[in-house]
């Protein structure tokens, strides 16, 4: 039973983001809802707002600022109020549009489904985008990790996201199994679960639509749809297929596929078009490995990007230092993609890093970019002088090991100019 009634009041200063028919109208003291999550959560939050706030400070000399709104999530709120992710929250975030979040628990097996993926699909926020860029002087297990400079967008709301399964020996899966076999020909073990993996025209093309304005917004030479079309024809293939369909039809001016280019340019495109090219998803790990450089934005599936993105941040230094965004079509949350890490919580002791960087993420998409590169500047100096968490102290030689705290106060300073 809740043990209070939840009650959420908005910051007496800000004013709402407003959603217009030609984007989002950003007002210089946008109310921010904040969700601190649980284990490390706290902790990262705080810290990375002392440096997003500071950034905002020196990038616009106090005529801009951010007026953030806690609202509860996780493991707090179901103490607290007896719901893991209150509809009060979910309302904050559609009526203010942009939030920030720390990580969340999720629990492997029985239990709750991830509260990440309910804040993606109630809020339909379809794309999981994430950046993987290298910082100078960030151990890496690669050769040349700054070769890798790729930004993921992930299908966040479908494949196997839906969620559509039935447990073993259970009678829809065997209902399933008994329908497979009478009416499909299709065979399938009695001691199988059963799940569904629903991939649409719909949910492909706006994933698609969306990475390849990013591409051109930004500048980026190529869109890569990467996919197992190879043997899942009907849903991979298909994502495949509508990824080329989006491509030729809504951005026939500014793009061009790899078989156009090689067939009419000798495979050196104009300047001025993205190049849609795919690739099967295994090939995919392969090509991050041997030649990243040349893949600048991928488009994927839902379980693809899962795997891709993070054994592409392995390449740059790992979670700690990955951010993502969770984006629709205005509405989008920002968080840091690595977990909640509960036996670290309360000790000072862990990388507040990725959660500076989602805070990056976050300022770019206000359109603040001079604060966002001032903070990314000053996370990327901290880390080449060697001032670093724990983490990353065992594999930096000579390197001076601080808390969550102290890696936070060297980054403000080197905000505004000082320290590092």
């Amino acid at each position: 039973m809740p043990s209070e009634r939840l009650v959420l009041r908005p910051p007496k200063r800000g004013h709402k983001i407003l959603i217009a028919a030609d984007g989002l109208r950003i007002p210089d003291d946008p109310i921010v809802p904040l969700i601190e999550g649980d284990g490390i959560g706290p902790e990262v939050v705080q810290v990375a707002l002392q440096a997003i706030d500071a950034a905002v400070e020196t990038a616009f000399h106090g005529r801009r600022t951010i007026a953030w709104y806690p609202v509860p999530a996780g493991e707090k709120a179901m103490f607290q109020y007896g719901e893991l992710l209150p509809e009060a929250t979910l309302a904050a975030i559609r009526e203010y549009v942009v939030a920030l979040k720390g990580p969340m628990t999720t629990p492997v097996g029985g239990g709750f489904r991830s509260l990440n993926v309910a804040l993606r699909k109630a809020l339909d926020l379809y794309a999981n985008v994430r950046p993987v860029y290298w910082i100078p002087g960030m151990p890496s297990p690669v050769t040349h990790p700054e070769r890798v400079d790729v930004v993921i967008f992930r299908e966040g709301t479908e494949d196997v996201y839906a969620g559509i399964e039935w447990e073993k020996g259970s009678a829809e899966a065997m209902r399933m199994i008994e329908i497979l076999e009478k009416e499909f020909q299709t065979r399938v073990r009695a001691d199988s679960g059963i799940g569904v993996k629903p991939i649409s025209e719909t949910g492909s093309k706006r994933l698609v639509r969306k990475a390849i304005r990013y591409a051109i917004e930004n500048r980026r030479k190529s869109v890569t749809l990467v996919h197992k079309g190879n043997i899942m024809k009907y849903t991979e293939g298909a994502f495949r297929a509508w990824g080329y369909e989006v491509a030729q039809q809504e951005f026939g001016d500014r793009t061009i596929s790899w078989d156009d280019a090689l067939r009419k340019y000798d495979g050196k495109p104009p300047a001025d078009r993205v190049v849609i090219k795919d690739v099967i998803a295994d090939n995919m790990f392969q090509q991050l490995l041997l030649r990243p450089e040349e893949y600048e934005v991928l488009a994927t599936t839902n379980l693809n990007g899962d795997y891709l993105s993070d054994a592409a941040a392995a390449q740059i230094g790992g979670l700690g230092v990955a951010a993502g965004g969770n984006i629709g079509d205005a509405h989008a949350v920002f968080e840091p993609v690595h977990g909640s890490a509960p036996k670290y919580a309360g000790l000072n002791k862990v990388n507040p890093a990725a959660e500076m960087l989602a805070g990056v993420m976050m300022l770019e998409y206000l359109g603040w970019k001079e604060a966002a590169t001032r903070l990314r500047d000053a996370v990327r100096k901290v880390v080449a002088a060697k001032i670093v968490t724990y983490d990353l102290a065992r594999q930096m030689p000579g390197a001076k090991e601080v808390g969550t705290s102290a890696f936070a106060e060297a980054v403000v300073d080197a905000i505004h100019g000082a320290g590092a």
